[in-house]
């Protein structure tokens, strides 16, 4: 399972404000934790929402699966894969054909009941949208 994280580099003992989210393991810094065959994955943030892109190319929007679950977000894909009956011989096959299954951790600044997910072009954009308290503001105060 993976969490959504910024790159934070190392203070040497010093705790980050939002460890729960941001901390991860050196497996998790590395990639390690990422099943094998599983697509790529950016993950941005603004002030109002985390952006993640999935790449995913051959898929049809129908063959994913979004669910919540836990405080846990689930992005699956399936889909049949024809293989050809010909007899041809492969010296490299490099197709990426797999199934596939991330789970990542949501964390609580993220509004569950505002997700959305659009798959253009190969990629699966996935919009999580932050709570109202979670989205900075910014009063500016006069000077007297």
């Amino acid at each position: 399972m993976n969490t959504l994280i910024k790159f934070r580099p190392a203070t040497f003992g010093k705790p980050h404000f939002n460890d729960e989210f941001f901390n991860r393991s050196l497996g998790q810094f590395l990639g390690n934790d990422m099943p094998a065959g599983a697509p790529l994955l950016n993950v941005s943030e603004t002030d109002t929402a985390f952006h993640l892109e999935l790449a995913a190319p051959g898929f049809e929007k129908n063959d994913f699966s979004l669910k919540i679950e836990q405080d846990l977000l689930k992005i699956s894909g399936k889909r049949e894969v024809v293989e050809n009956q010909t007899n041809t011989r492969y010296s490299r096959r490099e197709f990426w054909t797999n199934n596939f299954e991330r789970t990542f951790k949501l964390p609580k600044t993220v509004n569950q009941e505002a997700v959305s997910a659009v798959y253009d072009k190969g990629v699966l954009n996935i919009t999580l949208s932050k709570k109202e308290e979670a989205i900075p503001t910014v009063k500016t105060i006069e000077i007297a």
